[in-house]
């Protein structure tokens, strides 16, 4: 005998929409169930792991292992040593990577994977700690934590209630909001953030305009206030920025000549023209140690295409538009 086939959705676009929205309304009630019982032992479980000298652990089985490497990777970019290991290949030699200083976040919505059992026990045995993440702290993974971090039991949103939908979303979210505590603990910065995080646009928004220096030439284009107009000229032809600096005679930043500025200059008498004649007095300047998303709203804020780089009042690089587009800074 074969189970009966459930029934069909209709392939009404109104019908679809609706079941969408249950679905979304059955993990907002989980999340709103998962906040409301929230206990002290997410306070437990930080104070675990960072008293403990070694990685955290991560592991789960299933859809619970998705989420456990998902949650490993967030505590690992976020100032928390951490990798996952899966537990079918702990039983298999990987145990050897439970050393005694590490801690082991277990994940199982039953708590009764088999595949958790043997690190469990060994975990036990070398005095290991263990943070299960769990909906049933009564289970076998609940009696082996030293904090069990229990979600409410809620329907999944699966009409058969098989599939793990909300309570995966809860452990997602619980795993979140353990790794922002710890990131809290820790005073973990932006800027190591983007130590972590070097590659792709937001690794590339959080490293500092010193690292953008770091591979292109330091020395800016710069000429003198008395310097002539075709000096000028010459100057941001050779810098190929677009621009060049303007410097008083103890070599601070004066102003900044731009394209723009020579091709206004030419409805002028060019005869006997200066630097000093066509130059911005109060260019937009940045540090070095400022962040290149800061350098990127306040050329866009102000729709210019150069900007200045100044230390201690001194020019020490030009950045230009078109150099941060075709790196990736801007898109």
């Amino acid at each position: 005998m074969t189970d009966a086939a459930a029934p069909a959705l209709s392939a009404d676009p109104a019908a679809m929409t609706a079941r969408a929205r249950e679905v979304l309304r059955l993990n907002i009630a989980a999340l709103q169930a998962l906040e409301s019982g929230l206990d002290d032992g997410i306070a437990r479980a930080c104070d675990i792991i960072l008293s403990r000298p070694g990685y955290l652990v991560v592991t789960g089985m299933g859809k619970s292992g998705h989420i456990g490497g998902k949650i490993a990777a967030t505590l690992a970019s976020t100032g928390t040593n951490a990798f996952f290991v899966h537990p079918a290949e702990m039983s298999h030699g990987d145990l050897g990577m439970l050393r005694k200083d590490v801690t082991l976040l277990a994940i199982s919505n039953s708590g009764e994977s088999r595949e958790l059992r043997d690190p469990l026990i060994y975990c036990q045995r070398e005095g290991i700690p263990v943070i299960g993440l769990t909906q049933r702290p009564g289970s076998f993974l609940g009696r082996s934590s030293a904090v069990c971090l229990a979600m409410p039991q809620v329907a999944e949103a699966c009409p058969n209630g098989l599939a793990p939908t909300t309570s995966t979303l809860m452990t997602l979210a619980l795993g979140d909001a353990l790794a922002m505590v710890l990131m809290d603990r820790r005073g973990f910065t932006a800027e190591a953030f983007g130590l972590h995080h070097p590659g792709g646009k937001l690794g590339m928004s959080l490293q500092s305009v010193r690292d953008w220096m770091s591979d292109r030439p330091p020395a800016p284009s710069t000429v003198s206030l008395d310097a002539s107009f075709a000096e000028v000229v010459s100057a941001i032809t050779e810098g190929r920025k677009g621009a060049t600096a303007v410097l008083n005679t103890d070599g601070t930043l004066a102003g900044i000549v731009t394209d723009g500025d020579v091709r206004r200059a030419f409805s002028r008498d060019l005869t006997g023209l200066t630097a000093a004649d066509v130059m911005s007095r109060s260019p937009k300047v940045i540090a070095p140690n400022a962040r290149m998303s800061d350098a990127v709203d306040l050329m866009t804020q102000n729709r210019i295409a150069t900007l200045l780089v100044v230390e201690a009042d001194c020019p020490v690089a030009i950045v230009h538009i078109a150099e941060l587009m075709q790196a990736g800074y801007v898109g």
